[in-house]
């Protein structure tokens, strides 16, 4: 089922629903049947309908009668704004409101109904309820029913949410008051054909906000106005909106806020029994130009004879949109095609990252028939900061225990040469940890490592030079003469055998018929003269050849190899296109020290 819920005839009502979800929202989701139709036939011919009943209003002491008191519910907000903004009242109780919505899809009319329970407002003194509770919520649909448990808040600040939607006057006031606190909303259920959820309570400390600049008629003008022009070609319109949603960005911060997430339970499309659950979802507090960090645990999928993914927890880090809402700010009255490519970098927000724990997977492999997908990760981080025009100028990926079985019929180069040493998984990590230096116009890579339990662990690090801040110009062409001039300072490598010189050792010693240990010091006298051919005759090659032959003898571990440039600012794209063909044209240019531990 599709509603258009925006349209001019339904905005007065929408208009007095949107005012008590702002503080109570109560209303679970509209949910629609596991098996949907297809796209065509689900779009509505026509405009949704709304209807509201109110049968009673019992209003203690209150200076608005209970009459207008309906009228507002029913969607006369605006003209009574100024009354609702300053209410005075012992207590208002609404006993019952039914909002009915008929939306017509393929000619045919379909009702849904939401109800909501007692409305309580108590001690309600200029505009601001000291509490405010609704009882339960349900919603029917034609194929579904939801109910919702009881919704509480304090402070309920009427005349704050209205004067933030310009509908009384705030007088210019641009200072965050509090719109709600101590909100509590209690779980609930839904259920249809070929689900069943169930969901968990949903509280935070405090809402705050300030006026905006549009008023709430502007807003829903607006919203009118992208409904008829939905890509938004109008130059004028997006102008519009932008301005309006650099704005709102801006307007609103609150406590972190926690659902105690929810569990569905139902059939697949191919009637299989299959549940979806989640645990904790958190919500750190929203600040002006900040979209929060949000962290979910125990995430899970299972497909009865199918297959499962389970993840620990999902963290989506924090967007800082200080640069998106200056390039929102400062877009012109007409924004076209033309402007948004020139600024695309300008609206990108600096994100921070995300991680991830505890994933497993075990799900059929859609590429082929019979085999499965079995893997497990640990541990993920990726961490982005310090934005430069949109791009991050500091990265750091990370993860481990990432275990998996390798496929037999792979036709990846690596994963067979892995197969025919006889490894049939894997348990790996990897590091990539880089950051630019404004300071030194350089690079720093940190690490750039993998590793693989039992097997080894190889660790890179180094400098680029020469990389300056037109790297991250905005300018393509500028960016790319920038990066074609930056050059390789140094580079330290470190390697670490946990196990995988002898898996090698004991492949080649079967194919000759020969013992592991007697073929170990032949391959290290060969690596080495290789090594000291290859330097022809360079001060380096003794004991970077002698390093090389601890290591795979055996009688080393671990080998350490660094390279330095000779001359500033390092090798650069010229030096790597001769290397090309002729690779010891870089001896010359470097110094190489090694040792073998």
């Amino acid at each position: 089922m599709s509603l258009n819920v925006v349209t001019r005839r339904g905005l007065a009502g929408i208009a007095a629903a949107c005012l008590v979800s702002v503080a109570l929202p109560a209303a679970p989701a509209m949910a629609q049947k596991t098996k949907s139709k297809p796209a065509e036939q689900t779009v509505a011919s026509e405009p949704a309908e709304f209807a509201v009943s109110i049968p009673s209003v019992d209003a203690v002491d209150s200076s608005i009668d209970a009459d207008t008191i309906k009228a507002i519910l029913s969607g006369a907000l605006v003209e009574n704004a100024d009354a609702l903004a300053g209410l005075n009242a012992t207590s208002i109780t609404v006993p019952e409101i039914i909002l009915t919505v008929t939306s017509t899809v393929d000619g045919v009319k379909e009702d849904g109904v939401l109800t909501f329970n007692n409305l309580i407002l108590e001690d309600v003194v200029d505009g601001v309820a000291a509490s405010a509770s609704l009882e339960s919520s349900t919603f029917e649909v034609p194929d579904g029913h939801a109910e919702m448990g009881s919704t509480s808040a304090t402070n309920f600040n009427i005349g704050g949410m209205l004067g933030i939607y310009g509908l009384v006057d705030g007088g210019g006031s641009t200072e965050m008051e509090t719109l709600y606190a101590d909100f509590l909303m209690e779980g609930g259920t839904f259920e249809a054909e070929e689900v069943s959820c169930e969901f968990g309570p949903v509280s935070g400390a405090e809402v705050r906000g300030r006026p905006i600049e549009t008023s709430f008629v502007e807003i829903m003008t607006l919203a009118q106005q992208m409904e008829d022009d939905p890509e938004m070609a109008d130059p004028a319109l997006m102008g519009k909106f932008m301005r309006m949603y650099a704005d709102i960005l801006t307007a609103f911060e609150s406590s972190e806020f926690t659902f105690e997430g929810f569990s569905c339970s139902g059939t697949d499309d191919e009637g299989r029994p299959m549940n979806v659950e989640i645990g904790n979802v958190i919500m750190a507090g929203m600040s002006p130009g900040i979209y929060p960090q949000i962290s979910m645990d125990d995430f899970l999928i299972n497909v009865e004879g199918d297959g499962s993914i389970t993840l620990g927890n999902f963290t989506i880090k924090q967007f800082d949109l200080s640069s998106t809402i200056a390039a929102l700010a400062g877009a012109p009255e007409e924004v076209d095609e033309a402007w948004l490519e020139a600024n695309a970098r300008s609206l990108i927000p600096a994100f921070d990252g995300f991680s991830f724990s505890g994933l497993a997977i075990d799900i059929p492999d859609p590429d082929a028939d019979g085999e499965r997908i079995v893997a497990d990760v640990d541990e993920f981080d990726l961490s982005l900061a310090s934005y430069i025009n949109g791009i991050p100028s500091v990265i750091d990926a990370s993860a481990s225990g990432i275990r998996a079985a390798l496929p037999e019929d792979t036709q990846d180069e690596q994963l067979q040469q892995l197969i025919a040493l006889g490894i049939t998984d894997i348990d790996a990590g990897f590091r990539l940890a880089a950051a630019w230096n404004a300071d030194t116009s350089s690079i720093d890579v940190e690490e750039v490592s993998v590793s693989g339990v039992d097997l080894a662990t190889v660790v890179l690090s180094g400098t680029i030079a020469n990389a300056t801040e037109a790297l991250f110009s905005l300018d393509e062409d500028e960016a790319l003469m920038a990066s074609m001039g930056v050059a390789i300072k140094a580079l330290n490598l470190d390697v670490t055998d946990a196990g995988l010189s002898d898996i090698i050792l004991a492949v080649a010693a079967a194919e000759q018929g020969a013992d592991p240990a007697t073929l170990r010091p032949v391959f290290a006298g060969l690596a080495e003269g290789t090594i000291i051919g290859m330097m022809a005759g360079a001060a380096d090659a003794a004991k970077l050849g002698a390093a090389i032959n601890q290591f795979v003898s055996g009688s080393a571990k671990s080998l350490n190899i660094g390279i330095e440039a000779k001359t500033d600012p390092g090798l650069g794209m010229v030096d790597f296109m001769t290397a090309e063909e002729d690779p010891t044209t870089l001896i010359g240019k470097v110094n190489i020290t090694a040792s073998a531990k």
